[in-house]
């Protein structure tokens, strides 16, 4: 019989993440694997899988969702139907499963497939929905592997200008921008080495992972899928893919201009970030008190934004529990962790519509 826990499950396009909330309604343990959804449904079963056989039993399955937009659907509508299929055939016979639906709250798989813009892409509102009821107002940022998301909570609501991931894009409130997948060239076009600009190549040579590993600022477990080049994740292979992007060799400079043209990435990407959460300040929603929350994997460019804005910063694990975070998982797994925290705050016996 399934225990009285409750599973949180964000599948995204390229991970895997689950918190398991425990009867207590305390945080027993996260998983994140990774999940190239892109390349077929096996993965997520097998992935499911894995991580079923880590968490045990549970009673209730809370999910949200952005992988319904990888290009193995035609589009988000398909993506959310074939995604509840495969979840209702793999979760259904351990527990009663509920998705997460945005400003609806919890909704049945049929109610899921029949309405699939609320379902899909929500994850990020689940998150900013548990800060809104823990703090009546901060900035939620989250700085994911792949992408970024920027929230305003005021008076304890989110307080969003877009829902769909194209209006989200258009306010900022989406940034398509990550510590670990995203490609080298989308952080600029050019960049200084050797005293000249040099403009970047238009190939998949590196990733912002191998940018953040020569910083010295990648966390443990963060970049869970293959290198650009599918070699060595260390130090000297990202200073060779980095190099790659500028038409050179590594050894055609020292380590230490490699690691110096890292940090100069880097911090494109947090102006990048920083930019998009000024935008969202300027709507004078928030005062100075404010806290800045961040979540995510790349939660300590969140923290150096923090300090950017001149504004106080909470993790987003301090939310949900007040003991240290053992797996360094709760934040930087947070829709998995706020859908099931927020399913566990509602009776689950009426709650889906």
């Amino acid at each position: 019989m399934p225990s009285a826990a409750t599973i949180g499950w964000d599948i995204g396009g390229a991970h895997l993440k689950a918190a398991r909330l425990g009867d207590g309604a305390s945080v027993e343990q996260v998983e994140q694997l990774p999940c190239p959804l892109w390349q077929g449904l096996d993965h997520l079963r097998q992935a499911l899988d894995e991580v079923l056989s880590r968490l045990g039993p549970a009673a209730h399955h809370a999910i949200t969702m952005s992988g319904e937009m990888v290009d193995l659907f035609r589009n988000r509508g398909e993506g959310v139907q074939r995604l509840v299929e495969a979840l209702d055939g793999r979760l259904a016979g351990s527990g009663r499963l509920h998705f997460y639906a945005g400003e609806q709250g919890f909704v049945d798989s049929r109610a899921a497939v029949a309405d699939p813009a609320r379902i899909a892409s929500a994850n990020w509102h689940a998150s900013a929905a548990l800060v809104a009821a823990r703090l009546p107002a901060a900035l939620l940022l989250d700085i994911g592997s792949t992408s970024t998301d920027v929230a305003v909570i005021a008076g304890g609501r989110v307080q969003a200008r877009g829902r769909s991931d194209a209006e989200r894009l258009i306010d900022e409130e989406l940034v398509y921008t990550g510590v670990v997948r995203t490609p080298l060239m989308a952080l600029a076009d050019r960049a200084p080495f050797g005293g000249a600009w040099i403009p970047l190549m238009a190939e998949h040579f590196a990733t912002a992972a191998d940018v953040h590993r020569l910083t010295g600022q990648l966390p443990a477990r963060a970049d869970q899928h293959p290198a650009a080049d599918g070699h060595e994740k260390t130090a000297a292979g990202s200073a060779r893919r980095l190099a790659r992007m500028i038409g050179h060799d590594a050894e055609d400079a020292e380590p230490a201009d490699w690691r110096r043209l890292a940090r100069w990435f880097a911090q494109r990407q947090e102006e990048r970030i920083a930019g998009a959460c000024e935008r969202a300040l300027s709507r004078g929603l928030l005062d100075d008190r404010a806290p800045l929350v961040g979540a995510g994997i790349g939660r300590f460019m969140a923290a150096q934004i923090a300090r950017r804005l001149e504004r106080p910063y909470r993790d987003f694990a301090s939310l949900v529990t007040s003991a240290p975070d053992p797996s360094e998982w709760i934040a930087a797994c947070a829709p998995a962790v706020a859908v099931a925290c927020l399913l566990g705050n509602e009776d689950t016996a009426h709650v889906d519509r």
